[in-house]
């Protein structure tokens, strides 16, 4: 007798904030940096990423995204890769400080 195998029904992540995203169609340079970049070539491109996602109507969207993966690279709802490192580990205190834990 052969075996079936189940895969589990899991929640397909929904896309659809992307369509909103004012970095739509923006080069992807801009949020993820050329290989080789140099620190003050980084922070002007930062800055400029950081000016889109700051005028985004789904900022929240992409930051809580790139949170849950994590995304280890580029600009990600309005934070570069060091921020949110340290923005996933404020969520995780405060999850854990309120007894809850955090995905």
């Amino acid at each position: 007798m052969s075996q079936v195998r189940r895969q589990i029904a899991r929640p397909r992540p929904s896309w659809g904030w992307q369509d909103d995203a004012a970095c739509r169609g923006e080069d992807l340079v801009l949020f993820f940096g050329p290989d080789g970049e140099r620190q003050p070539e980084r922070d002007v491109r930062e800055r400029k990423a950081k000016a889109i996602c700051a005028q985004c109507p789904v900022r929240a969207e992409c930051l809580d995204y790139a949170l849950s993966r994590p995304e280890k690279y580029g600009t990600w709802g309005g934070l570069n890769e060091d921020e949110r490192a340290s923005e996933r580990r404020r969520r995780m205190r405060r999850a854990a400080s309120a007894g809850i834990s955090a995905a």
